[in-house]
């Protein structure tokens, strides 16, 4: 049976995009009414077609109906409990205090250094903070969970008495049910919530927002010759499967973020077409969230041009991402990126 997926495309922003969806002319993404679209592309696993949103009932009442289905999805409001999706993209700031992460490892391993990164996000532009424990860099081992704990918990008790948005970075429960102890808001884990059996259990009897990553293998693997039959797709499907599982498993809110990842057992080809096409997970009804800071796809595409800190290739990046509607950016440098996305907002005001 032939599968229909629907991407959002062609996009209007700010008073361009007010003036469209008053004149009827195109559709808000996340009920946001200063980013809209008035086209659709319908993909099968063999074709691509793209649709004026006022030809959409020109369509056969099977495809028609699928598709007005995914309209939806895309222009509804996105929640999450203490998060605004008004003024996007909203960005996250990271926070590793490891001694191996790929870019930053053993900068902020001290108390005292964690405190000022955290002062620093949160002054750029931050509205969350991401903070990890373990390194889930490319070839990254785990480590044992009271370690990972021990350095979690030195910012813990600082990021409560900051009252600020707090997202923890931990593929193990044990770490969650101690940080819930302190102030937890998100639970991003990069496995996808495979990794410990009891992290299910804990997110439904909790009831803590979390980001639904894409991870092909471990980290440990991920990226020894990644194969995929159509890499958008099946990500897509793993969604869908997955949000499905959880469904059944009982956890039946929608405080779900989605996050294709790129660089999670991904090659440069794979990349690439994930963020060209990076809309199309908006039909899933979900705010979807990009972590592109630093990734090894900017050197792979730079080359020569390549940075330490591949500040250009990431504020690149996340403008073009912010393009298609991705409500969240997961980022290492905020103030560099958000001063990219101010300039190009304004100057594109009109």
């Amino acid at each position: 049976m032939k599968k229909y997926y629907t991407r959002a495309c062609n996009f209007y922003f700010n008073k361009t995009s007010e003036s469209n969806l008053k004149k009827g002319i195109s559709l808000p993404v996340g009920g946001n009414k200063l980013i809209s679209f008035d086209t659709i592309e319908i993909i099968t696993r063999n074709t691509k077609k793209k649709v004026f949103i006022k030809d959409i009932h020109k369509l056969n009442s099977k495809i028609k109906k699928k598709v007005l289905i995914d309209i939806n999805n895309i222009c509804k409001t996105k929640k999450i409990p203490k998060l605004k999706f008004r003024n996007l993209p909203i960005l996250m700031g990271v926070l590793n205090i490891t001694p191996d992460s790929f870019s930053d490892g053993g900068k902020f391993n001290k108390k005292t250094l964690a405190k000022k990164h955290i002062n620093k996000l949160i002054n750029d532009g931050a509205k969350i903070i991401d903070v990890g424990g373990e390194s889930t860099r490319p070839g990254s081992k785990g480590i044992v969970q009271s370690k990972e704990w021990m350095r979690v918990k030195k910012v813990m008790d600082y990021l409560k008495s900051k009252s600020f948005f707090v997202s923890l970075d931990t593929r193990k429960s044990f770490v969650m049910k101690k940080a819930l102890k302190f102030k937890l808001d998100l639970v991003n884990d990069v496995s996808g919530l495979s990794y410990d059996n009891d992290t299910i259990n804990f997110l439904k009897n909790s009831k803590i927002p979390f980001v639904l990553n894409h991870i092909k293998g471990s980290t440990e693997n991920m990226q020894k010759k990644p194969f995929y039959k159509n890499v958008l797709l099946d990500i897509y499907d793993y969604f869908e499967e997955k949000l499905k599982y959880l469904r059944k498993k009982g956890i039946l809110h929608s405080h779900i973020i989605l996050d294709p990842g790129i660089g999670f057992g991904k090659n440069l080809k794979h990349n690439i077409t994930v963020i060209n096409n990076i809309s199309i997970f908006h039909s899933l009804g979900l705010p979807v969230m990009l972590g592109v800071s630093r990734k090894r796809f900017i050197k792979d595409i730079s080359n020569e041009n390549d940075s330490k800190q591949r500040i250009g290739g990431t504020v690149s990046a996340c403008i073009y991402s912010m393009l298609q509607g991705v409500q969240i950016l997961r980022v290492h440098d905020v103030n560099e990126v958000s001063q990219g996305i101010k300039v190009f907002k304004k100057l594109n005001h009109y």
